[in-house]
């Protein structure tokens, strides 16, 4: 009597979730410039077109999940989707960093971190950058307290998320752009505040580089669907219209078989005899 056979988990069919789940890993591997564009949209492509866990899995064995430093391999187990939506970003806590000053120099804060409740920069004679787009929240509304005295801070903020400038400027000023606009349902909320003289402060609005390059890729895809229909449609009425001057040529007799074409042939020559 010999056991059942059990069947090798890896030439399971993946679902749409666990190639998701892929393709984020190496969203994460591009922004961290672990992967360069060709790389990226190369990986991208052979997720997408994946249909086993066993075409998965080489994908994203030479990169580290988030996170943590040992090489992940994708999960053969059927995992709830994690919650990729704004409740996801605001963690709490007391956030990475509280406070920059750059004096006839620079700072930054960008990538991966954790936004405080209250963050305060000074920029004297120098410049800041603070980038929001990857970072995660310590609350559903943080303050950015900026100081630029000759000098200036350039905050960037993810699409979604509200933003509210108080800032106060002498002989120079803050960004009033992107004040106003309505957020998205359960996006933080960032306030600008501080003080500006003779220097400002910028406010701008921008996607990170692989969602942009994520948008290319999509409206690439959809172009090439759009052509694929319009090629079907066109090779569509081309056959019609074969088949509608096949049945033209059936109508005057032009149709018949190699004998009844003759004949008819001969019986138009000897009219013309007669004539």
């Amino acid at each position: 009597m010999t056991d059942d056979a059990v069947p090798d988990r890896s030439d399971l069919r993946a679902s749409d979730a666990d190639r998701e789940r892929v393709a984020e890993v190496l969203r994460d591997a591009v922004a961290e410039g672990r992967l360069d564009m060709a790389e990226f949209e190369e990986r991208l492509e052979q997720t997408y077109a994946a249909r086993t866990y066993r075409e998965l899995a080489p994908i994203t064995r030479d990169l580290p999940a988030r996170g943590v430093a040992a090489p992940p391999v994708v999960s053969l187990q059927k995992e709830p989707s994690r919650d990729g939506g704004w409740a996801g970003r605001i963690v709490g806590g007391e956030g990475s960093s509280t406070w920059a000053v750059a004096v006839m120099s620079g700072f930054q804060r960008k990538g991966r971190w954790t936004v405080p409740r209250r963050f305060t920069c000074v920029a004297f004679w120098g410049g800041g950058e603070i980038d929001l787009r990857e970072a995660d929240f310590s609350a559903g509304e943080v303050e950015i307290n900026c100081f630029a005295v000759m000098g200036g801070v350039q905050i960037t903020v993810p699409p979604g998320v509200e933003v509210v400038v108080r800032g106060i400027g002498v002989m120079g000023g803050f960004d009033q752009r992107e004040s106003g606009v309505v957020g998205e349902p359960g996006a933080p909320r960032v306030v600008v505040s501080g003080f500006a003289f003779w220097g400002g402060v910028g406010v701008e609005r921008k996607m990170t580089r692989a969602a942009r390059r994520q948008e290319r890729l999509d409206r690439k895809a959809a172009r090439r669907e759009l052509h694929a229909s319009f090629r079907d449609d066109v090779q569509e009425a081309h056959r019609r219209m074969l088949e509608g001057h096949k049945d033209l040529l059936r109508g005057h007799g032009l149709g018949l078989g190699p004998e009844e074409g003759r004949g008819r042939r001969e019986e138009r020559r000897e009219r013309r005899r007669e004539e």
